[in-house]
């Protein structure tokens, strides 16, 4: 699929789009360039069906978010008209019900696992991870190792000939606090977003228990998997990704900084991958 060029425009328009567990991932493009990514909730076919009829990208943008919610960057390229025709999409997903209900929006590519240029993948692999290991590949070089701190945390990796070498996959850090909370009788849920730095490592009450045996195991899980990884290839790259990513770079700056030091930090790594042609 060739991106969308305006006769009167410069700059060629298409839109990613990464279906992910719970949210919708979104980059625009001009051409291989990013212009901007914007995360948004599932949107209701009906919805969806109003995309495919949008004429201009400003009326695409106002179905997704409203205006007060966009960047600068994003208000600039919705400010440009287009015909008819809705910008090209590329579509990832890991949900299956929703890949089938975006199949309504016009000029839509559904990437699949046999086209990204990996070799050695399986064929369960996820989308997700197989795209972010070949965007931070292609992008920084192989041998790479990837992991995406998200509603699970995940390591991905590939070798200098591009080929995986396998990954690992556990329950992501608010999971982990919520099945705590969710499987036993006593324990309280533990919400994140008021614990940035890192906690007591012997806790006097229950909340910070929790909060000590989750976090400090969860760092040693990764600093064990990265010194693996640097085992295998001293020289092996190693970038990470998701919603949880700043959090652990500061846990890790804390408590690990050598390896805070040699992480390529880019929450849009899917999308480079997405970049096929």
């Amino acid at each position: 699929m060739k991106p969308y060029k305006h006769p009167e425009q410069t700059e060629n328009v298409w839109l990613a789009l990464e279906i992910g567990n719970s949210r919708l991932h979104w980059g625009l493009f001009l051409g291989e360039t990013l212009s901007s990514a914007w995360d948004t909730d599932y949107i209701p076919e009906s919805v969806i069906q109003q995309l495919a009829e949008c004429q201009t990208l400003n009326d695409l943008l106002e179905k997704i978010f409203p205006p007060d919610q966009r960047t600068d960057e994003q208000q600039r390229h919705a400010d440009n008209s287009f015909p008819a025709s809705p910008p090209p999409l590329v579509l990832a997903s890991v949900v299956p019900s929703q890949t089938a209900i975006w199949q309504i929006y016009p000029n839509v590519r559904v990437i699949s696992l046999d086209q990204i240029p990996l070799k050695g993948v399986y064929p369960t692999l996820g989308i997700d991870r197989a795209l972010a290991l070949w965007g931070a590949g292609k992008t920084w070089g192989f041998p790479m190792l990837v992991i995406d701190a998200g509603t699970a945390l995940t390591f991905t990796a590939a070798d200098d000939n591009q080929c995986l070498i396998g990954g690992a996959i556990l329950p992501g850090l608010g999971l982990q606090f919520t099945t705590l909370s969710q499987q036993t009788g006593q324990l309280p849920l533990v919400e994140m977003q008021n614990f940035l730095s890192l906690p007591p490592r012997f806790a006097l009450n229950t909340t910070g228990a929790i909060q000590s045996g989750v976090i400090y195991t969860f760092i040693a899980g990764i600093k064990d998997f990265v010194e693996a990884w640097w085992q295998l290839f001293p020289n092996g790259k190693i970038a990470i990704k998701g919603g949880d990513r700043t959090l652990l770079l500061n846990y890790l700056q804390a408590l690990y900084p050598e390896i805070a030091a040699c992480l390529i930090v880019e929450p849009n790594l899917i999308f480079w991958g997405m970049c096929l042609d």
